[in-house]
């Protein structure tokens, strides 16, 4: 009899948390009053990254052999992440270290989950009803196994996993009628109860490893069609990405990520690594190298990409500070000397293939002119994967006008 108080109690304490966390995330922006909440009443599905309309669009175009599309689609079913004789490595305990040492599960998670991505791709492509199939075979195989994520890197593990596991499902779960109900509902269960605690809350480490949390958050929050779960990883993303790219109009410093603790220059400066000259585009890993910085540019365009397709536009927010992000990384990956003021002169590393939804969505649909990541977009079709959460994007996002 008592229980029921106490349950309103704690239920009404979460919702006051969520409503603080949502208002403090959120920018202010001259003459725009955003939203506290984005959630739609309604979700769209399939609705992760990719739309139905979407899905439509890369299968007609590779259908009728046009390019990128074609040759993108060749390079995924040559993969071996398309592979109809894979075999899942589900495992109760993922263990991960930082830099994945150790690395208990931490490579099979990730490229099971790329894999049944590939599949739903290739079934959405083809309707071979074998790919759809596998695709749920793997994901079966870790809702009726994994219980756990430990070590250091256990945060990021999971969101690379869970950025990619919601994607799959939702393909699979709207365009394939295969799936038993009471394995859909499992594999929710997994995500709501394994995945979701390492992810909602966010991280104060690197920017990247909060971005892909939150991509994982919207993810998750899109398959259980939860709006809190929805509307945590917008507010999470709102404070977030001011605090990962710099533009001029910040001031002479960054900002800082709700909850960051940073509260004097120098603490800024060492955790922008060091950097003292701060320019449009520049991000808080830039100086750390391009590999992690692609990392954060990714989720911030794949989280962007959801909100669209469900309704929320996220993009608009966020449209200067990722377009001028891409466009400076892009100009020194395209050999222009990097200046002296800029992390000393040297970048380290390369970015992945992270590029092209972002810049379909800024350039192609936004209007906005990004010549140069526009050149290194093309110059490296097809897009692969870098076997951790992103892949396949020439054949999702190149032009792709849904």
């Amino acid at each position: 009899m008592h229980r029921r108080p106490r349950r309103r109690l704690r239920t009404a304490a979460v919702l006051l948390a969520l409503a603080a966390a949502l208002a403090a995330a959120v920018p202010a922006t001259a003459g725009v009053q955003a939203p506290a909440q984005a959630a739609p009443a309604a979700f769209t599905h399939p609705g992760v990254l990719d739309s139905r309309a979407q899905l439509d669009f890369v299968r007609g175009r590779v259908q009728a052999g046009a390019q990128p599309w074609k040759a993108a689609y060749d390079q995924m079913h040559a993969s071996r992440y398309a592979s109809l004789t894979r075999t899942p490595k589900a495992r109760a305990v993922v263990e991960c270290g930082s830099y994945s040492n150790p690395n208990y599960g931490c490579t099979d998670e990730r490229e099971d989950a790329i894999a049944a991505y590939t599949l739903a791709l290739e079934w959405s492509v083809t309707r071979d009803s074998r790919y759809a199939a596998k695709a749920i075979e793997i994901m079966d195989a870790w809702s009726a196994t994994l219980t756990d994520h430990t070590n250091s890197n256990a945060p990021l593990q999971s969101a690379w996993s869970a950025s990619t596991w919601p994607r799959a499902a939702e393909i699979i779960r709207y365009t394939y009628g295969g799936w038993p109900a009471d394995r859909i509902d499992r594999f929710g269960r997994m995500l709501r109860t394994v995945y979701l605690p390492e992810v909602v809350n966010g991280s104060q480490s690197n920017g990247n490893w909060e971005l892909s949390m939150t991509e994982a958050t919207i993810g998750i929050g899109v398959f259980l069609d939860d709006r809190t779960v929805y509307d945590k990883a917008v507010a999470t993303f709102r404070g977030r990405v001011p605090a990962y790219i710099y533009l001029t109009t910040d001031g002479p410093l960054p900002r800082t990520a709700p909850g960051s603790g940073l509260d004097t220059r120098d603490e800024i400066v060492a955790y922008w690594q060091g950097q003292t000259t701060f320019v449009d585009g520049l991000t808080q890993e830039t100086c750390r190298d391009l590999t992690h910085t692609g990392y954060g540019l990714a989720a911030i365009a794949h989280v962007a990409e959801t909100s669209r397709i469900q309704g929320q536009d996220l993009y608009p927010e966020i449209a200067d500070r990722l377009r001028h992000a891409l466009g400076l990384h892009a100009k020194y990956e395209l050999g222009t000397a990097v200046p002296s003021s800029l992390c000393k002169g040297s970048l380290a590393q390369h970015l992945g293939p992270v590029t092209e939804t972002g810049f379909n969505a800024l350039h192609n649909r936004l209007g906005h002119g990004m010549d140069n990541t526009q050149k290194l977009t093309e110059q490296r079709r097809p897009a692969g994967t870098d076997n951790l959460f992103t892949a396949w994007e020439t054949l999702t996002h190149a032009s792709n006008p849904a």
